[in-house]
Formats: C-alpha cells, sequence, structure tokens
C-alpha cells in the first residue's frame, strides 16, 4: 500500500521531495509561507517566483517597505513588521531543524503584538476578517 501526498504548489515542504515524510515542521513551512503571503499581500507563487525567494531577495537589500503589503498605507511599526518578516523567513527555512516548533512561532507572534501595542498604544491591534484576507492576486 502506497500513500499519495498531494499538497499545494508553494505550501509544501521541500524536505518531503527528498524524504517522503511529512514532519510536525512540515506545518510551520507551510504556515511560514502563509504568514508571508499575509505581510506582503502576495500569493505564494507567481509566474515569476516563489514568494520565500521574492521576500529574501528584498531582506538582503534591507528594505521592508517594498516587503509590506502596499495596502497597509505605511500603517504599521517597522521593528515589529521586521520580526514578523524575520520569523515567517525562519519558518520556511530549507532545513526543518532550523525551523522553530509552532509553539515557538505562537509564542513569538504574541510577542510582536504585545511589542507593537506597547510602541503605539493608540494603534488597533485587533485582526478583523478583512485584515486576513490573504494576497491580493493582482
Amino acid at each position: 500500500m502506497s500513500t499519495i501526498i498531494v499538497g499545494t504548489p508553494g505550501y509544501l515542504d521541500p524536505e518531503y521531495y527528498t524524504t517522503n515524510r511529512l514532519t510536525e515542521k512540515s506545518d510551520v513551512y507551510s504556515f511560514g509561507v502563509v504568514l508571508l503571503e499575509l505581510i506582503t499581500g502576495k500569493p505564494a507563487t507567481s509566474t515569476d517566483i516563489h514568494i520565500i525567494n521574492w521576500v529574501k531577495s528584498l531582506v538582503e537589500k534591507g528594505g521592508i517597505e517594498n516587503i509590506i503589503d502596499p495596502r497597509l498605507h505605511g500603517d504599521y511599526e517597522t521593528n515589529t513588521a521586521w520580526k514578523v518578516i524575520e520569523l515567517a523567513m525562519t519558518c520556511v527555512d530549507s532545513w526543518s531543524v532550523k525551523r522553530p516548533t509552532m509553539n515557538d512561532v505562537v509564542i513569538d507572534l504574541k510577542d510582536c503584538l504585545k511589542g507593537a501595542k506597547r510602541n503605539n498604544p493608540n494603534q488597533n491591534m485587533s485582526l478583523t476578517l478583512e485584515s486576513m484576507s490573504g494576497p491580493n492576486l493582482r
């Protein structure tokens, strides 16, 4: 008997292709891709490039303003945004042993929200369905 894993392109752990095994860290990888979609407002894959490679190239250049979803119109706390991007990029590391656990991801995201609220107490940090609508498929 054999099992066939069907994954959505762009979300499947790259280690799966070499090991044929899915692990808890595979879920972390997929979550990292979703987190990048939420941060950027872009789909995981396009005809040009995978979101991970696109974000990685912009991180290397040091410019966050080109990574964050432009629909936010600059209304975000820069240090918190960097932390979320760094967390997402850690989640999508090609080596699963370098990825955090899902528990660590949750703790880090909570810390990011606390930090953003502390740095800008007047900013509304609540999430709405609209703010979580996913990538803008342009």
